[in-house]
């Protein structure tokens, strides 16, 4: 088990959507460190499936199946948390889904509405329950925590035919920032990350195909897709204690794509 600096041992940590892609990427790096680890995800073959890699490294790993767009769902699976292990240190609000379509016109209200009731509304309850279990820990000697949203490089470019992905994540930004600004004298740091291209299962679709590959993936200055091992070590930073100065930040972790 590899801790050293970034020794989380004692620390309890939620990633959403932490059974495959970024979220088990993340999910990897707490373990690694120390961390009990408690992944929500709406398959449960799938999680029990990232549980059994988590567990290798010797620590507390749990799963639950919680649909994150439902707020009572997301405030029983923290009040589970809070039963088991006492108190959270660290909630990813990872959890997110797509719905391609073949151009704006064809994006339809529904679509709208369920793709941000995921990772909008989503992102929001995940966040503001587990808060409100930081705060309540700040009269227990347990100060502060670290809250992460996930969103993606799609709110800072163009990206024709996901205008509703798009939007939902330029939502996620915003909510970060003014998180950040609420709940900085609580000790409890909020912060974004956007990744670019992940290979993940929202993305598998694309993978294989040639043009894209050729086109947008060559594009990156690191030219290749980027894996959930790649955001490991910005859950365990942003986890520890080494982070407690950083708030507020819009972290991109892309290969260069947005900047080229």
């Amino acid at each position: 088990m590899t801790k050293g600096l970034f020794d989380l041992t004692g620390k309890v940590a939620l990633v959403t959507g932490g059974n495959g892609g970024i979220g088990l990427g993340m999910a990897r790096g707490l373990a690694m460190h120390g961390a009990s680890v408690i992944i929500w995800g709406n398959k449960p073959e799938k999680n029990e499936r990232a549980v059994a890699q988590l567990q290798e490294f010797g620590g507390e790993v749990r799963s639950r199946q919680v649909d994150v767009s439902s707020e009572t769902a997301v405030q029983e699976g923290i009040a589970a948390i809070i039963e088991e292990f006492g108190w959270i240190d660290q909630a990813i609000a990872n959890a997110g889904i797509g719905i391609p379509r073949k151009d704006m016109f064809d994006i339809s209200a529904a679509d709208f509405r369920k793709l941000c009731s995921v990772n909008v509304e989503g992102v929001f309850f995940t966040l503001r329950e587990a808060a409100r279990h930081m705060i309540r820990q700040n009269g227990q000697g347990r100060r502060g925590g670290s809250l992460v949203a996930i969103g993606s490089t799609s709110s800072i470019h163009g990206a024709a035919r996901n205008e509703h992905y798009g939007a939902s994540k330029g939502a996620v930004e915003s909510l970060a920032r003014a998180m950040a600004v609420e709940l900085g004298p609580n000790g409890i740091r909020v912060n974004a990350i956007l990744p670019g291209w992940t290979r993940s299962d929202l993305t598998e679709r694309l993978q294989t195909w040639d043009k894209f590959n050729d086109n947008v993936i060559s594009r990156a200055p690191v030219g290749r897709w980027a894996s959930g091992d790649d955001f490991s070590a910005i859950a365990v930073y942003l986890a520890s204690d080494h982070s407690s100065f950083h708030i507020g930040d819009t972290i991109v972790i892309d290969g260069g794509y947005t900047v080229f």
